[in-house]
């Protein structure tokens, strides 16, 4: 085997937006950093729609996990600016508010019961009529039949998230090494650097492992060190806003459509995201007539105008999800060895909190109380008789979010 270079404090294996972020956090803290992927930023995170809705997206039984989606939420603001000022790049965040949108009745009745829950954990939202909301957005539909408006609830253009993370991990001196990480490298019971698909051999005094749905695959794990993290597929368009039709929408607008719920993303250089299905199907990632028709579908009974926009992209991506569909992160049973994988719904929403936490944990060694509930030992209480620290929701395949 050839061995490339020095050890390095840390290698990444994963270089989508939580792996980047935790590479340039730990390259701040002093620490030297390669990540390895064979295309940094094309999985999930060139998929996302990029949405920061903690309190829109909440679902029932995972008031902990709200906690930790909180508390990433909160940081987005500091931590996108101080990454535009070391990359000299955008980072797409943008302030903007989301509006949820019921179209009938019963899905009224829906978005009245997620007021209530959200009223009771003391969350800020607020309920409006279907005028209201069409005060708020003019290109809704007079079917809407109310709404719920969090502004505290953002959104992150995730591919300039990921052009800036790229740019700040550069000027940081993180190296980054295009080739797939076949196997975890362990010696005397600890993790030593990871093996790449040619041979090719890295050193390093930790490994980070952050590969989303592709964590399990990578060969030399221990027995249990991961619980198992599968894809979830989600197909996802984007479309264009002629100026003529400029301002179409000017906040994040989540719908639900006959029970099902869809998303619409605005970005300020005239793109819309629309979003999501989900499916699991291993690792299919085709775009189906099916999916783009139901996202179209239900856009348009929200949004009638969406008709008149071009079509610009459809994509299908696959998100990382867990037996509880909560992120892992934390150090493993094996030494040197840091898990940060599994991220589900939230892997552009939980990058900051997540990056801030591995950092500290690969240069001090120190977990910090936010993401202490996320460790992989949550998996092993559980096995044993105890309640994991967060249940997973059964949805619908439009029932959950691209962020």
């Amino acid at each position: 085997m050839a061995f490339a270079g020095p050890p390095a404090d840390a290698v990444v294996i994963g270089g989508g937006v939580i792996g980047l972020s935790i590479a340039w956090r730990a390259a701040l803290r002093g620490l030297s950093v390669t990540v390895v992927d064979p295309a940094p930023g094309r999985g999930a995170s060139h998929a996302a729609a990029g949405m920061l809705t903690p309190v829109s997206e909440l679902q029932y039984g995972e008031e902990s996990l709200l906690r930790l989606n909180m508390a990433s939420a909160d940081r987005y603001a500091s931590f996108a600016a101080e990454l535009s000022e070391a990359s000299g790049l955008p980072s797409g965040y943008r302030a903007c508010g989301t509006l949820a949108v019921a179209l009938d009745a019963d899905d009224r009745a829906v978005l009245k019961d997620l007021h209530a829950y959200q009223e009771r954990l003391g969350l800020a939202s607020t309920w409006l009529t279907s005028r209201e909301c069409r005060r708020l957005e003019p290109m809704l539909s007079p079917a809407v039949s109310g709404g719920l408006h969090v502004e505290a609830d953002h959104q992150i253009d995730n591919r300039r998230l990921v052009a800036a993370l790229l740019a700040a991990c550069e000027r940081a001196g993180v190296k980054l090494v295009r080739a797939r990480a076949a196997a975890l490298r362990a010696d005397a019971d600890r993790a030593t650097g990871v093996r790449l698909d040619d041979g090719t051999e890295l050193a390093a005094g930790q490994v980070v492992l952050a590969a989303g749905c592709w964590s399990n695959a990578v060969e030399g794990l221990p027995p249990g060190t991961l619980p198992p993290v599968r894809p979830v597929k989600g197909e996802i368009l984007r479309l264009r806003v002629p100026e003529v039709f400029a301002p179409f929408l000017s906040r994040n607008v989540r719908g639900v459509v006959k029970g099902g719920s869809m998303y619409l993303v605005p970005r300020e250089d005239g793109e819309l995201v629309i979003g999501a299905t989900e499916h699991e199907l291993g690792y299919d990632t085709e775009v189906t007539a099916g999916g783009v028709y139901e996202l179209l579908r239900d856009a348009h009974e929200l949004v009638p105008g969406i008709t008149e926009l071009p079509l610009v992209e459809t994509h299908a991506g696959l998100r990382p999800g867990t037996p509880d569909n909560a992120p892992v992160i934390g150090a493993a049973e094996l030494p040197g060895l840091v898990l940060a994988t599994g991220h589900y719904r939230h892997g552009v929403l939980l990058t900051p909190v997540t990056a801030d936490a591995v950092a500290e944990l690969l240069a001090e060694g120190t977990v910090p109380e936010v993401v202490r509930p996320w460790g992989p030992g949550r998996f092993a209480a559980s096995a044993a008789g105890e309640p994991p620290a967060s249940s997973a929701s059964s949805a619908s395949s439009k029932e959950v979010s691209y962020a």
